[in-house]
Formats: C-alpha cells, sequence, structure tokens
C-alpha cells in the first residue's frame, strides 16, 4: 500500500502512473511535466506501440500492458486515469485495494446508477478527484471570480453554446472528429455523455443546483452510433433562471477544434465568452484575450496541480466524486427525456 501522506509528499515528489496512452494522454503528461513535486514514472495501455510511444516522447521509464503487472512492479502513489470509460471503475476498485488516490477522466463511470453504487463502495478509502477540467480553463476561472466579486450582480440567465465543423466532411470525405478520437465512432452515447457533460459542470459550478426541463438530440452524422447534436433546456433549483447548453459540430465557420460562446446575465452585468475573448459589460468593463490552444492545456495545467496540492494538504478536491454525480445525473435525465432510441 502506498503512503500519500502530506510528509511523504514533502520528502519526495509524487510517483504517478499514467492510465492509457491514447490522444488525451499527451495533454495530461504535458500537465505532468509542469508539476514540480510530482513525476510520471509509469504509463498502462494494452496496445504496446502506443504505450512505447508515449513512453519515449515523455521519458517515461515504465510502460506496462495491464494495471495488474504495474501494481506487481509497486513504485507509484498516484494513478492519472485516462483510458475507456468502460475501464475506470474496475481501475477505481483496484486502485482502492492499494491504497492509490486517483484522477480519474470524465465521465466518471458511464452509468449514473453504476457511479452512485461505486462512489458508496468506494467512500472512506483512497481519494479521487474526477478530471472535469473545464473548470481550470482561465476564461471559466476568470468567470468564477467575477461572481464572487459580486461583479455580475443576481444572475437571471445563461447559454452555453458549443461549435465545431469536425463533423462536416473533410476534402477527403472524413470526420475530423472521428479522426482525431476514433473510438467516438461506436459510442451510443456522444454528444450529451462525451461533449456537453463538461458544459453541464461548468453551469452547476458558476450557477448553482440544476434541474432539467427538456432536452432533443438528434443523429444525422451517419458515420456516429450516436447523436450528433443536443440541446438541454435547465432550470437552477432555486429560482427557476433559465440555462440553455447546446451542442453542434457541424457548423460551418467554426474551426475544427471547438469553441464555446457563452452568456451570462445578471442584474449588475453580463459576461459574453466568443472566439477566445471574454468581456465583463458592467460599470467596470473588462475585456480578456485567450489563445484557445494555450486555454485547453491549461484546463489539464490546473486540473493536474490542484490534484497534487489537495493531496499534499490534505483539502477537498474541487471536483470530487460526489459532486460529478450531480452532474451525471443530468446526463442522465437529458437522455431520458430526450427520448434517444439509441441511449
Amino acid at each position: 500500500m502506498s503512503d500519500t501522506s502530506t510528509t511523504h509528499l514533502r520528502n519526495r515528489p509524487l510517483r504517478v502512473a499514467m492510465i492509457g496512452a491514447g490522444m488525451i494522454s499527451a495533454f495530461h503528461l504535458r500537465g505532468w511535466a509542469k508539476v514540480r513535486d510530482a513525476s510520471v514514472v509509469a504509463i498502462v495501455d494494452p496496445d504496446p506501440a502506443r504505450v512505447a510511444a508515449r513512453a519515449s516522447e515523455f521519458g517515461i521509464p515504465g510502460h506496462f500492458g495491464a494495471l495488474e503487472a504495474l501494481l506487481e512492479h509497486g513504485g507509484v502513489d498516484a494513478l492519472d486515469i485516462a483510458s475507456p470509460h468502460e475501464t475506470h471503475a474496475p481501475i477505481l476498485r483496484l486502485a482502492a485495494r492499494h491504497g492509490l488516490p486517483s484522477l480519474c477522466q470524465k465521465p466518471f463511470v458511464p452509468s449514473y446508477e453504476e457511479a452512485g453504487a461505486l462512489v458508496r463502495e468506494l467512500r472512506g478509502g483512497a481519494r479521487i478527484m474526477v478530471n472535469q477540467n473545464f473548470r481550470f480553463r482561465p476564461y471559466y476561472q476568470r468567470i468564477a471570480a467575477w461572481i464572487r466579486e459580486g461583479r455580475l450582480g443576481a444572475l437571471t440567465g445563461m447559454t452555453i453554446n458549443t461549435r465545431s465543423s469536425s463533423l462536416l466532411p473533410d476534402a477527403s470525405g472524413r470526420y475530423p472528429y472521428i479522426e482525431r478520437q476514433p473510438f467516438v465512432r461506436g459510442e451510443k452515447r456522444l454528444m450529451i455523455e462525451e461533449v456537453l457533460i463538461h458544459r453541464l459542470d461548468i453551469a452547476r459550478w458558476l450557477c448553482g443546483p440544476l434541474e432539467l426541463v427538456a432536452a432533443r438530440t438528434r443523429h444525422t452524422c451517419s458515420e456516429l452510433a450516436g447523436e450528433s447534436e443536443a440541446s438541454l433546456l435547465l432550470a437552477l433549483r432555486e429560482g427557476g433562471m433559465p440555462v440553455v447548453v447546446d451542442g453542434n459540430f457541424a457548423s460551418h465557420g467554426y474551426p475544427v477544434l471547438s469553441h464555446d460562446r457563452v452568456e451570462l446575465a445578471g442584474m449588475k452585468g453580463r459576461v459574453l465568452l466568443e472566439r477566445d475573448v471574454l468581456r465583463l459589460f458592467a460599470p467596470q468593463a473588462e475585456e480578456v484575450n485567450y489563445v484557445h490552444a494555450e486555454a485547453y492545456q491549461q484546463s489539464f495545467d490546473g486540473t493536474v496541480a490542484h490534484f497534487v496540492d489537495c493531496l499534499a494538504s490534505g483539502a477537498p478536491f474541487l471536483t470530487p466524486p460526489e459532486d460529478n454525480l450531480e452532474t451525471l445525473r443530468l446526463v442522465e435525465e437529458a437522455y431520458r427525456a430526450a427520448n434517444d432510441p439509441l441511449r
């Protein structure tokens, strides 16, 4: 069993194992490379070529085909789980048995019911943080700060739209979204569970507890098993303030990488995020510009740093599984409300 106490973390860097060597793992590993008090010492993936390539790229000394082999070898203090979501529950159970805290990529567990059961099963064991990394994107951090400072006053409404052109065929007839993340082709739950889950989490974080009012999904890309467009209408649990969250990746005029458009209105001010420009319309107006690729990576950097800091200090995680259950509940209710035949 690993010792991840505060005293231990002061004595030497946290030794981390990366679970999964797919596309998203590179963003995780770049984040770990920036943390002074931690080091990725092993990577696990069943694909020998993929795990060897990531190990070589990031100078990771240990690479394994299965988590069991890593655990038998030992020498790690924590896991960063970025493997397919159906593997999360068994990995988290193994981690708990070995006393290893885990940073787990969303969705925490695909089924809301299974997630609730797992949280109850593992409660009181090794610590778990869900990687809802949008909370660490710099523009969402700035919006949260403005709300805390009272710059917007009482909130009156919010919309989050995410758009990209990645489900429009390119010159060769391929779809950039599918080329970038091939696993999405067979996912029966796609736009809500894989994409809008981040925006639902942001809406909850910024506005407060939400209830689903209505949801609609569409399947218009023949290359996908799951829904390619979705729109959700929600309301704040207290007061009924409306919140709209929707996504469409077949949007002409947008880049391949998705962009969020956010409008958040209050009694004293309004926030607008559009094409990496964040504006505050208030008595003391502000405008902040972001570079999309940098903000994307910063969300991983901030997540990893927060995970390490909380392990060292004992402070609560911003996104523990108990909190993430509320986001998963909204995802589940959205599919039920949409009457999606493929869910």
